[in-house]
C-alpha cells in the first residue's frame, strides 16, 4: 500500500495581462480617433436614428442648414440651381448618391424639394441621421 501523497500534474495558465494592455490600448486609439475625424464641417443638428445606412462609393453632400442656405460638396448654391448643379454630378459619375444632411428644425417641404430634384434625376438619396445616445 503507498501512503505517500501523490504529487500532481502541473496546472496549465495563460496569462493575459498583456493581451488586457494590447485591447486597452486599441480601444483607447480608435476613441481619440473618432473624436479627432468628423467629415462634416456645416454645423447641423441631424434627427437621430436607430439604423444604420449604407453609402456608394460616389458620393456627393447636399446639405440644408436652419437658416435654408443649401450646400452641394460645401459649396453655397440657389434652391433654383439646385437642379442643374445636381445635373453636373450626374454626367461625371454613373452611380451616384447624395447624402442628404438636413438640420431637424428645416421644414419637411424642404427636403422634399431634394428629394424630388434627385428623383427627377434618378439619383439614389441617403438622409444622414446621427446614432441614438
Amino acid at each position: 500500500m503507498n501512503l505517500r501523497k501523490r504529487t500532481r500534474a502541473a496546472s496549465a495558465e495563460v496569462h493575459t495581462s498583456a493581451m488586457n494592455d494590447i485591447m486597452f490600448f486599441l480601444l483607447l486609439f480608435f476613441l481619440i480617433a473618432s473624436t479627432v475625424t468628423n467629415p462634416n464641417v456645416i454645423k447641423l443638428m441631424l434627427p437621430k436614428s436607430s439604423s444604420g445606412q449604407s453609402v456608394s462609393k460616389k458620393t456627393i453632400t447636399v446639405s440644408i442648414t436652419k437658416d435654408l442656405k443649401y450646400y452641394v460638396d460645401k459649396k453655397e448654391i440657389a434652391v433654383g440651381d439646385l437642379n442643374n448643379t445636381l445635373l453636373g454630378y450626374k454626367s461625371l459619375a454613373t452611380e451616384l448618391t447624395i447624402v442628404l444632411y438636413v438640420d431637424k428644425t428645416v421644414a419637411i417641404q424642404d427636403v422634399v424639394q431634394v428629394m424630388d430634384v434627385a428623383q427627377k434625376l434618378n439619383i439614389k438619396l441617403v438622409l444622414a441621421t446621427e446614432p441614438k445616445g
